[in-house]
């Protein structure tokens, strides 16, 4: 079955990321929001938890440990104050050069090639938006 080949894929994706990051006091969901800040810095939270796919009950309480640790701020938009817009503070950048020894690690681990792996990801990402989709439509 489909389904639990990447629910496996994605289990094993995150023993292998689990090692890598224990070193930085990182834990999987919070290197997903930072290296969703390294590619656009000062993203909304509503924006972040799609981009990552964790809701806002799961993602505010991440965010705030985050915070803690001294690696984004959370600030109220000055267009909008509903609106929590999510930002790097520098030590927090300071790790995107760490994550780049991880993605080596993560690509040696994987045992395919670049160019699979862009492809592989491609199809990932058309699959999930045909899948959400046909989940957002009335059936």
């Amino acid at each position: 079955m489909l389904c639990f080949a990447l629910y496996s894929a994605s289990h094993a994706m995150t023993d292998v990321y689990r090692p890598l990051l224990a070193p930085l006091g990182l834990t999987y969901p919070q290197y997903l929001v930072l290296a969703t800040l390294w590619s656009r810095d000062g993203q909304s939270v509503r924006e972040l938890g799609e981009e990552v796919g964790l809701q806002s009950n799961t993602l505010t309480p991440l965010l705030k440990r985050m915070e803690e640790a001294g690696l984004v701020r959370r600030a109220r938009s000055n267009e909008d104050e509903r609106v929590v817009i999510v930002t790097l503070t520098d030590n927090g950048d300071a790790m995107r050069a760490e994550a780049e020894r991880i993605t080596l690690c993560v690509l040696e681990a994987s045992g395919l090639s670049v160019p699979e792996l862009i492809d592989l990801r491609g199809r990932i990402t058309a699959l999930k938006q045909s899948l959400a989709q046909f989940a957002a439509s009335p059936n």
